[in-house]
């Protein structure tokens, strides 16, 4: 299954909208890379290891499921969750992309792609579905915690770049 969306970050016809920079989105992005437990209550523990120039690779513990990825970073511009196929769990990657598709307008395009092929039959595109509000609402909560670091200073000095 393949999915994307758009989150709108600043709209200049929006008084009412707190802007951010791109440079505090891009730190809010990678801040939830490198310390996912702010934003993804349900996860345990998150151990990062094999740091190189632009990546990292993580392991992921929720109770007795651990999931090993690898973040790929391009400063400013993207942040790429690449996950091996492992047991049960089939290849997968998440993109997460800043853009300006206006001088002053700033967006995130969330793709998912979970390494399975679409679903042809009604209980498996209602599965979908679900999963696909599921990844909607995650994101939605991620651009949240991203406004609210921002609001209070947090994402104003310089983490990783």
């Amino acid at each position: 299954m393949k999915f994307e969306h758009l989150i709108e970050i600043n709209d200049p016809f929006n008084p009412l909208m707190d802007t951010i920079t791109r440079e505090q989105l891009w730190r809010g992005l990678v801040l939830r890379a490198e310390d996912p437990k702010l934003f993804v209550p349900h996860l345990d523990e998150c151990t990062i290891s094999e740091r190189t120039s632009g990546s990292f690779a993580r392991r992921l513990r929720y109770g007795d499921l651990v999931i090993d990825d690898k973040v790929v970073l391009t400063p400013l511009q993207e942040v790429r969750y690449e996950v091996p196929a492992q047991g049960d769990i089939a290849q997968s990657l998440l993109t997460m992309t800043i853009e300006t598709p206006t001088e002053h307008a700033l967006v995130v395009r969330f793709r998912y792609d979970d390494g399975n092929v679409s679903a042809t039959d009604e209980t498996g595109r209602m599965y979908e579905d679900f999963k696909k509000s599921a990844y909607k609402e995650a994101d939605i909560d991620t651009v949240k915690i991203v406004r609210q670091l921002a609001s209070e200073g947090k994402l104003d000095a310089s983490r990783l770049n």
